[in-house]
């Protein structure tokens, strides 16, 4: 199993998550960050590390989210690796509350 980034972290990339993990399986776009599932060693690490609960084990992906699933497999191929942690997205704190942001997503 490996874990998934969803849409809360769309338009505010908190990295918060990527200063913890073990084997750099996160990777970053403009607006938004993904999970590479075949480097994910699902140790747990960032899930709770995501001050807006943007990460979950892929079996626990909301229904209305499973999308993302693919699109973090397809966007990691794309995207590269992020390894250390960053600011967030200038307007990150307005943006986290706000719901449905895939129409957002910069690939």
């Amino acid at each position: 199993m490996t874990f998934v980034v969803t849409d809360e972290c769309i338009r505010c990339k908190y990295t918060d998550c990527v200063e913890v993990c073990p084997v750099d399986c996160f990777h970053e776009g403009p607006n938004f960050l993904v999970i590479d599932p075949d480097e994910c060693i699902d140790c747990t690490l960032c899930e709770p590390e995501c001050p807006i609960e943007a990460i979950h084990a892929e079996d626990d992906v909301p229904d209305h989210q499973l999308a993302f699933i693919k699109i973090n497999a397809d966007l990691a191929q794309l995207w590269p690796v992020i390894s250390e942690q960053k600011d967030a997205l200038p307007e990150a704190d307005e943006w986290a509350a706000v719901k449905d942001k895939l129409q957002y997503l910069e690939r």
